[in-house]
């Protein structure tokens, strides 16, 4: 049971922190240190929202050979997905302003719901994986009585 607890405890830090960390660094929690130059909505919100929790059951789940390149690939899309485009300064460093507000701001709302759908996935494989061992487990532990 106080496993279980560690683990809920983890998980809520990794979704609380995501949250707060992201929602700062985007602006989509105002904040003194950081302008946003496009404007907030609903679906930035949601996908910040989305990211966070399926961060905080991916930690839940997660064990030692973790999918660590799955959830870091969902993370990425979706912190795209609501991130302010003409913002951030890597993107700014190898595109044009321009071109980011017309190829990428339009995708912004198609890359959330792939980061949806990936970390989707990935908790639904690892959630049939862990029932597996599970049923593998008490089978072996049946048959040794």
């Amino acid at each position: 049971m106080n496993r279980f607890r560690t683990r809920v405890l983890k998980a809520l830090a990794v979704g609380t922190g995501t949250f707060v960390l992201f929602g700062v660094v985007t602006g989509l929690i105002p904040n003194p240190l950081y302008v946003r130059m496009v404007p907030r909505t609903g679906l930035d919100y949601l996908f910040l929202t989305l990211t966070a929790g399926a961060l905080a059951l991916y930690t839940f789940q997660r064990t030692p050979d973790g999918d660590d390149g799955a959830a870091a690939a969902g993370t990425a899309l979706g912190f795209l997905a609501f991130g302010c485009p003409i913002c951030n300064a890597i993107l700014l460093a190898l595109f044009s302003s321009s071109a980011l507000m017309t190829y990428l701001d339009p995708l912004r709302p198609v890359l959330g719901v792939v980061s949806v759908v990936v970390f989707a996935g990935l908790l639904y494989v690892r959630s049939r994986r862990s029932c597996e061992d599970c049923a593998g487990s008490r089978s072996a532990g049946s048959g040794a009585d």
